[in-house]
């Protein structure tokens, strides 16, 4: 199994202390933190892109630049590439630079976006979403590959003979379809023979693990095999620490917090208590051996081979989710890694092939 660390660059108070950084800092932490993922071994680190508030994280390429020239070997990802509102000529562009500028170890992550604000900024409608994600990633596709293209759609003008410069160090860049509920997003990954990546944070097991066996017949349905078809999925929290009673004294502030938000905002409230939420949701928090056990129970349903843990300390002390980091490192993921076989990512990827 392999294990990202992922940011979306939230910008608001801290849940506990309610004080709230500056961009600036703000953004020094996400790099540092991806320098920290490479220290501490995790194999990649993933930047959300987001275009409303509370997020900083409109600008996935630069962010990923800095880290890029910060680190060595650590994969970089998207989580995601909102395809339905960019330009896919730009977004080539913008990827393909930081594509050669890390040494290939770039994989993207695309989906819609989400969000009535972005969708009002970029002029998209819930009637054009789904088929600008499509024909956004389908060109995106295309321009990667190909040196010239020719080509007509719907959403922006036409090309002719178009070449976009840089050329990509990867000929052939793995792109997942980041999912949450939506059949339409992983219908497109399996008929392209793409991996998906299941959102799996906001509601119980079961409708993403509904949605990922839709995926994997799909993917048979065009003569596949479905052992092939690769499968990431989320965390919706993360802390661990050598007793699970400490886990949840520690991160029962943090759940408070973002209860009482939810409620405020008029948001749907799926786990009512931190227990409810410890029990029935993809987070993990507790001890290393509750993390070994409640990851595979997911593998069995989700047949995953990598998944996210958050970059963030979401509230806690810097020192205490440091900690967490290194607990995970040290007696969770190397059994994990024995136990469920991955396969490469990013420059390692590209080596293989």
């Amino acid at each position: 199994m392999k294990f990202l660390l992922i940011t979306l660059i939230t910008h608001q108070p801290n849940p506990v202390t309610g004080v709230r950084s500056s961009p600036a800092e703000r953004l020094r932490q996400v790099v540092e933190a991806a320098q920290l993922g490479e220290e501490l071994g995790y194999d990649g680190f993933a930047v959300g892109e987001r275009h409303e508030d509370p997020f900083i994280s409109s600008s996935p390429p630069v962010v990923l630049s800095h880290i890029a020239a910060l680190t060595d070997r650590i994969a970089l990802f998207t989580a995601v590439t909102t395809l339905s509102l960019l330009d896919p000529v730009r977004a080539v562009e913008d990827y393909a630079t930081l594509d050669n500028l890390s040494g290939g170890r770039l994989e993207l992550m695309i989906g819609k976006g989400n969000g009535a604000a972005q969708a009002k900024l970029f002029h998209v409608t819930p009637d054009d979403q789904w088929a600008r994600n499509r024909e956004g990633y389908e060109l995106f596709r295309e321009l990667w590959r190909e040196e010239s293209v020719t080509w007509r759609g719907s959403f922006r003008p036409s090309l002719t003979e178009a070449k976009v410069l840089p050329r990509p160090l990867q000929p052939e860049i793995r792109i997942w379809h980041g999912s949450a509920t939506s059949k339409a997003s992983v219908e497109l990954a399996a008929r392209h023979g793409d991996p998906v990546f299941s959102a799996n944070v906001t509601y119980p097991i079961e409708p993403y693990a509904e949605l990922i066996d839709h995926y994997r017949d799909v993917w048979a349905s065009y003569g596949r095999n479905r052992a092939d078809a690769l499968v990431g999925a989320g965390t919706a929290g993360f802390h661990v620490t050598p007793t699970s009673q400490q886990a949840i004294s520690e991160y029962e502030p943090i759940f408070a917090a973002r209860l009482a938000f939810a409620r405020s905002a008029g948001l749907p409230v799926v786990f009512e208590s931190i227990a409810d939420f410890v029990e029935r949701s993809s987070a993990l928090i507790g001890s290393p051996e509750q993390m070994i056990d409640k990851v595979g129970r997911y593998h069995e349903r989700l047949g995953h081979e990598v998944i996210h843990l958050s970059a963030d300390s979401d509230g806690l002390p810097a020192g205490a989710h440091r900690r967490s980091l290194e607990l995970f490192q040290s007696d969770v993921a190397p059994v994990l890694r024995g136990r469920i076989p991955s396969r490469p990512l990013g420059s390692a990827a590209l080596v293989s092939r």
